[in-house]
């Protein structure tokens, strides 16, 4: 965490959203506890969702729970940045919590696939960072799959092929980082996101602070 004298001279800036997308077993969901974990100034978009709650889940923490009827409406109202159906379970992210926060500088990961990446930049591209997350290679894959052993072989089978069409979306991404090694993975994913904080763009308090400077 940083100090307080660093916290009073930073300028102020304007958050982003950063997206990690990869397929199943490629190393999103560690990358994402790991950067969570280590950066104060990121927190977990927290999704609306029709899937019913599983044992230990809590509202507003895990996701925001809510019926097909509130989840319809709010498409109705256009309250989602981007949201999609997957096996029969509706999963949105909601707009004006998001873009309040961003104002004030906060930092948004997002855990989302292609799509949902798609449908966020077309609604406020300034503020997306993409990062999509590559195994070594799909041999790799398949065996960090297995070794799960929370899936049948023709799971696994799906999961692979969904995979395949994911990687064909790599070229849509601001940032591909090959994870070979978790360790290094990581490291080049907090660069990067330490990166795009420091671009001019979202260094919203630079105007005022050169104006005092150049008197």
């Amino acid at each position: 965490m940083a100090d307080q004298s660093t916290e009073n001279d930073a300028l102020h800036r304007r958050g982003l959203m950063f997206i990690l997308s990869s397929p199943s077993g490629a190393g999103k969901t560690t990358i994402s506890h790991k950067l969570l974990g280590a950066d104060d100034e990121i927190q977990l978009s927290v999704s609306v969702t029709t899937r019913p709650k599983r044992p230990g889940e809590v509202d507003g923490v895990d996701y925001h729970f809510v019926s097909n009827e509130k989840f319809d409406a709010m498409v109705e109202e256009d309250d989602f940045y981007e949201w999609a159906e997957v096996f029969g379970n509706k999963y949105g992210t909601p707009k004006g919590y998001i873009r309040k926060k961003l104002k004030q500088g906060q930092d948004f990961l997002f855990d989302i696939d292609w799509q949902g990446t798609q449908q966020l930049k077309q609604k406020d591209d300034q503020d997306v960072v993409t990062v999509f997350i590559l195994p070594p290679t799909l041999e790799e894959l398949r065996r960090r799959l297995e070794s799960r052993a929370q899936d049948s072989d023709d799971v696994i089978d799906r999961r692979m092929d969904r995979a395949r069409a994911e990687i064909s979306h790599w070229a849509e991404y601001d940032y591909v980082v090959v994870n070979d090694d978790v360790d290094q993975c990581f490291v080049k994913v907090r660069e990067i996101l330490h990166a795009e904080r420091m671009k001019r763009t979202r260094q919203t308090g630079l105007i005022p602070f050169v104006r005092e400077l150049m008197g």
